[in-house]
C-alpha cells in the first residue's frame, strides 16, 4: 500500500538515482542532503533491500534499485505530465525569454535533457534582450525570464543562476597571423572586438576595460576596434579570424573544446555581472521543474568549468572574488544592445 511516508520515501529515492547524488537530489527537492539520506535509508529498510550502492564520492543503483527507479520515475512523469496539462487548460507551454546569446550558445544545446526528463512540461524560448520588469511579464505573458546582468529586479522573484567569467578568445587562423601575440600587453586595440552593451545599462566597452584592469594593461583607443549588439556576434567575428572576442565562459567553453576558439594568456576574471532567473512571482507548477533543471544544468557547468581552469575559475582562497572593475565614465552607453 502506498502511504504517504512511502511515496516520500520513494521521491527523494527516485531523485537521487536519477542524478546518482544526494546533493542533487536534495537541490532538486529543496531539501537538505540528511533528509535525502534518510528517506533513502528507509525506503531500504521498508523494503529490506540495497538499492543504493554508495563507494566514497561515487554513488550508483544496484540491480534492484534501478528497476525500482525507472518504475517510480516513469509514474511521477505521468503524474507530472496529467498535473500540467489540468494546470495548463489551454496547453500553454512554459513561455521563458532568454538572452539570445545564452539561449545559442548555452541553453538550446541542453534542452534535450529537460524534454527528456520533464515530458509533460512544454517549452517555449523567446531569444529577447529586453529589460524585464513586472508590466513586460504580464504584457508577454512571459512565466520566467534567463537575464545577464547585475540582479535589479525590484518586486520580482529574481535568483541568481550562475556567476560568469571572462577570457580572451581568438581562432587558431588569427594566432597563427600574429605570432608575437604572447601576453595581454602584445594586444592591440584595433584587434579588440566588443560587445557593444554586455548588459543593461553597461558602458560599450566595459567587459574589455575590467579585463585589462585587472590584469594590470592599459590601452589608449579602445573605441579603434569593431563594437557588435550580440554577445554571439563578437565570438563569431573572432572564430571567423577578424580579432580578439572576450568571452563569456558560458558562451565559450564548447568552442574552446573542440577548437574553434583558443583562449589567450590563461588568465579569466570574473565579470561584475551574473545570469538571474527571474519570474513575476515566485514559481508554481510546471515553472518549478524548469527552474530547478535550470540549477543542476548550472552546477555541472561550474563543476565542467572548474575542471579547465580550476581556482582559476573560483571564488579565491580569501573569500574575495576577482572581478572585472566597472566601465569608464566616458564610456558610450547603448541601451538598444544587449547579450
Amino acid at each position: 500500500m502506498l502511504t504517504a511516508s512511502m511515496l516520500a520515501w520513494l521521491r527523494c529515492f527516485e531523485a537521487a538515482g536519477r542524478h546518482r547524488s544526494i546533493s542533487r537530489a536534495a537541490a532538486e527537492l529543496c531539501i537538505s542532503q540528511g533528509a535525502v539520506s534518510q528517506q533513502v535509508k528507509q525506503l531500504e529498510r521498508a523494503l529490506d533491500r540495497t538499492l543504493l550502492v554508495r563507494g566514497g564520492r561515487a554513488m550508483d543503483l544496484s540491480p534492484d534499485g534501478l528497476r525500482l527507479q525507472q518504475a517510480v520515475h516513469e509514474a511521477f512523469h505521468g503524474v507530472e505530465s496529467a498535473l500540467a496539462q489540468l494546470r495548463r487548460p489551454d496547453g500553454r507551454p512554459v513561455a521563458l525569454s532568454c538572452s539570445p546569446s545564452f539561449a545559442m550558445k548555452w541553453l538550446t544545446p541542453r534542452l534535450s535533457d529537460f524534454f527528456r526528463l520533464h515530458p509533460g512540461v512544454h517549452l517555449a524560448v523567446r531569444g529577447e534582450f529586453h529589460a524585464i520588469d513586472q508590466p513586460r511579464m504580464a504584457r508577454d505573458e512571459l512565466d520566467a525570464a534567463l537575464r545577464f546582468d547585475l540582479g535589479a529586479y525590484d518586486g520580482l522573484y529574481a535568483r541568481k543562476l550562475l556567476d560568469e567569467w571572462l577570457v580572451p578568445v581568438a581562432s587558431p587562423a588569427f594566432l597563427a597571423a600574429h605570432p608575437q601575440l604572447r601576453s595581454p600587453a602584445d594586444l592591440r586595440p584595433e584587434w579588440l572586438l566588443h560587445d557593444a552593451s554586455p548588459w543593461d545599462g553597461a558602458g560599450e566597452f566595459t567587459e574589455w576595460n575590467g579585463w585589462l584592469a585587472a590584469t594590470g594593461v592599459t590601452l589608449d583607443r579602445l573605441d579603434s576596434g569593431p563594437r557588435f549588439n550580440l554577445s554571439l556576434l563578437s565570438l563569431e567575428a573572432a572564430a571567423a579570424g577578424q580579432g580578439v572576442a572576450l568571452g563569456r565562459t558560458a558562451l565559450v567553453l564548447d568552442d574552446l573544446r573542440s577548437g574553434r576558439l583558443v583562449e589567450l594568456f590563461g588568465r579569466p576574471v570574473q565579470s561584475e555581472a551574473s545570469y538571474f532567473f527571474v519570474a513575476a512571482q515566485e514559481p508554481s507548477g510546471p515553472v518549478v521543474r524548469v527552474e530547478a533543471w535550470l540549477r543542476a544544468r548550472a552546477e555541472d557547468f561550474v563543476r565542467e568549468r572548474q575542471a579547465r581552469w580550476g581556482a582559476a575559475a573560483a571564488v579565491p582562497a580569501d573569500g574575495a572574488a576577482r572581478r572585472a572593475p566597472a566601465a569608464s565614465s566616458r564610456a558610450v552607453r547603448r541601451s538598444a544592445s544587449r547579450p
